[in-house]
């Protein structure tokens, strides 16, 4: 099916099982530990491995010594460069999995031992010794953005130089942000094993696709000869887009041994071997007129990657958010040894709305307008770039005016420092929420058995957000039967290809093509009970023609009806801006003897089209939420400027929200549709939610004590001297 035109009416519409607060249908699997992980599979015969990480940042490997590890006890093989045979590169790796000669990153992997149990391969792994040669390595973002560099990409409108320069009121701000590490639940884990040529891949993984293709690739075999399951996912955040070290080592160690082999990182290897998100320099510049309409919006950015690397996308929200006749919005890579660079929740606009945002609260604060109110004057309904071209839908507006209404805004002290509460300084701080909205083809076969049982078949993941149930229900809505009666067999390779989890395009897209699946279905089924597919209606488990009907499962016989199809999306997308849109509203407390930071209640609006299921929707957001306070106040990687990796590699050192942290959290979908979207008239909302909080954190704690902290994380340290 192609989707080339606006939705009209169709089944979706009735929102009989669709737009309803559903309970997960995998969460008793989960809460009773019956949901099995990539690294939980019983498959017999299997063994142990664990992986050694390179302790340099960049350099070439000298020599490596594994006698001890090889004697020790139980241990059935070491694998390095040198016996791995050959391993080419994936698609959207720019270093190898493992490392030889040449050594690219930090914790890179160098060999795996394996043994007859995990505990006799860890402590061999112990005993590998490995020489290096090491170069020296470029590990310092300030540094290289000091340094003259073509920008990655450069989106201009105007002129703004001189816009800027003309404008009455101006702000040129730099804004920071550090390393992130995705700290997800589940490490990254897989288990391998070989069948002749065929290998089979219990893995963590986000897209089942894209780790068929790669592993195709490095193993130099055919896509069809490796089957790849991913059941439950336990978070992934964008670091399990693409296959690590753990996948494709414990292919390489199963085929040499001929048993399968099961291999996962320990939680110190996976914030130095896996992927991280970039540290960040933001220059924001902002000119306006005295009341408060952008003339001029700058931004320009600075990230890090090893090369052939990408950087950040942190201008990606600004090319669009607000009205300004004149923008510049570049992004420049520098080229480091620390480990790779890559995608986490909401790529560019998680860290670029922490810089935007500020910057519209300080411009705010210049030109004695309410901050809500200086975003309300410069909305626009059309792409800032390219003025022919509108959004699809946008009110951000409206997700502005709901949220101060429902927080009590106009209570708010524009004067900072001035609200106390004992020894707590009292803020309130706003900002506005964007994250892009994108689709990709997915397929899915629906089947309908003589039983009346429905089945939902494809390779979609569920990583937490509840793809199981989402497709559920959109069979359930377009069939007209109980969510009960639905099957839904989700993450292996075998299945339609979908898009997959990641980048806030999951449910939107694998919902649409299980809609396109089950619109063939109808016809089929209307056929084979002799009734008129364009006027069929189906309810009750039935298919109904004016008052006569046929239960599904009659119609569909003893050996059922089956239907696969998928949504190909056509250039909607380019005629239109399609992007979802929120306001985040924030207080904080900050302690005046000590300038520590406590959240102290957030309310979040949210326009992302019609909402499937909003129950696993406000999950989605108050995860986001969370994810949000934990980069404006806590989370940060710390470089290691000698050895190029990162120093505090764990949980105990990484510091990621708890309970304790997090207040009470509002959220509020406002009602709306977008039919340019998708025939599910939905859009992406999974990573809507992080957007903007940081920055909304950030000016709340700058009117709680009027000090202003653009470097993140905004720790007490960096409050104490303002706050003598």
């Amino acid at each position: 099916m192609k989707f080339t035109q606006a939705a009209g009416a169709n089944p979706t519409d009735a929102m009989r099982v669709l737009g309803r607060p559903t309970d997960r249908i995998e969460g008793p699997l989960k809460v009773s530990g019956r949901a099995t992980y990539a690294a939980e599979f019983d498959v017999p015969g299997t063994v142990y491995g664990v992986m050694v990480g390179a302790t340099i940042a960049t350099g070439r490997i000298v020599a490596i010594d594994a006698a001890d590890a090889r004697t020790a006890p139980g241990v059935l093989d070491v694998i390095d460069y040198e016996n791995a045979g050959p391993l080419a590169l994936g698609e959207d790796h720019n270093v190898p999995m493992l490392a030889g000669p040449q050594v690219d990153q930090l914790g890179q992997a160098v060999a795996l031992v394996v043994a007859d149990s995990f505990e006799n391969a860890r402590a061999a792994a112990r005993l590998v010794r490995v020489d290096y040669a090491e170069n020296k390595g470029a590990f310092d973002l300030a540094g290289a953005a000091r340094a003259p560099n073509k920008p990655e990409s450069s989106h201009g409108h105007g002129d703004f130089a001189t816009a800027f320069a003309a404008a009455p009121v101006t702000l040129d701000a730099t804004y920071t942000t550090p390393d992130h590490a995705h700290a997800m639940m589940e490490p990254h884990a897989s288990i391998a094993a070989w069948d002749g040529d065929r290998l089979t891949l219990w893995t963590a993984n986000q897209m089942v696709a894209w780790a068929q293709r790669d592993m195709a690739a490095i193993l130099g075999i055919p896509c069809d000869a490796i089957r790849i399951v991913a059941h439950h996912v336990g978070g992934g955040f964008g670091g399990k887009l693409w296959v690590r070290a753990d996948a494709v080592l414990a292919a390489v160690a199963a085929r040499r041994l001929g048993r399968p082999v099961r291999v996962v990182l320990a939680r110190p290897q996976m914030f130095n071997n896996t992927t991280h998100r970039s540290a960040t320099i933001q220059r924001i510049r902002l000119g306006a007129t005295p009341d408060g309409r952008l003339t001029a919006i700058g931004h320009d950015s600075w990230s890090g990657d090893l090369p052939g690397g990408s950087p950040e996308g942190a201008g990606s929200q600004t090319r669009q958010l607000y009205a300004a006749p004149h923008r510049l919005v570049e992004e420049r890579l520098a080229e480091l040894n620390l480990p790779e660079s890559s995608a986490m929740r909401a790529p560019g606009e998680a860290v670029g709305m922490m810089a935007i945002e500020a910057a519209m609260d300080e411009l705010a604060e210049k030109l004695s307008i309410d901050p809500v109110e200086l975003r309300i004057r410069n909305d626009t309904q059309v792409d800032p770039e390219k003025p022919d071209r509108r959004f699809s839908h946008r009110d951000l507006i409206g997700c502005l005016r709901e949220g101060a209404q429902r927080f009590g805004w106009s209570a708010r002290n524009s004067v900072p420092g001035q609200v106390r509460d004992g020894r707590w300084h009292v803020g309130l701080g706003m900002a506005a929420a964007y994250r892009g909205n994108i689709v990709l083809k997915s397929a899915a076969r629906v089947g309908i058995g003589g039983d009346g049982i429905v089945t939902v078949t494809t390779d979609m993941t569920d990583i937490g957000t509840g793809s199981y149930t989402i497709l559920a229900q959109t069979a359930a809505e377009m069939l007209g039967v109980d969510l009960a009666q639905v099957v839904v067999r989700l993450g292996e390779s075998d299945f339609p290809v979908s898009a997959g989890s990641g980048g806030q395009f999951g449910a939107n897209s694998s919902t649409a093509g299980v809609y396109a699946a089950c619109v063939g279905l109808r016809d089929r089924i209307a056929e084979a009970a002799g009734f008129d597919p364009a006027t069929a209606r189906f309810a009750d488990g039935r298919i109904w023609s004016g008052n006569h009907s046929v239960a599904l499962g009659e119609a569909a016989g003893g050996d059922g009806i089956e239907v696969e199809d998928r949504i190909e999306f056509g250039d909607l997308t380019k005629k239109f801006v399609q992007a979802t849109f929120g306001a985040h509203f924030v207080e904080v407390g900050v302690d005046g003897d000590t300038g520590e930071v406590r959240v102290r209640r957030m309310t979040g609006v949210f326009a992302a089209g019609r909402i499937l299921n909003p129950k696993s929707a406000r999950s989605q957001i108050l995860g986001a939420m969370t994810m949000g306070v934990g980069a404006a106040l806590t989370e940060e990687l710390v470089v290691d400027a000698r050895m190029g990796g990162f120093i505090n590699h764990d949980l105990a050192e990484y510091h990621v929200p708890v309970h304790a942290d997090i207040p009470h959290q509002e959220v509020v979908f406002l009602d709306e549709e977008d039919p340019l979207s998708s025939p599910m008239k939905a859009k992406g909302v999974g990573e809507l939610g992080i957007c903007g909080v940081g920055a909304a954190i950030a000016n709340a704690v700058y009117n709680a004590c009027g000090v202003r902290v653009r470097n993140y994380p905004i720790t007490l340290d960096k409050l104490l001297a303002g706050l003598e």
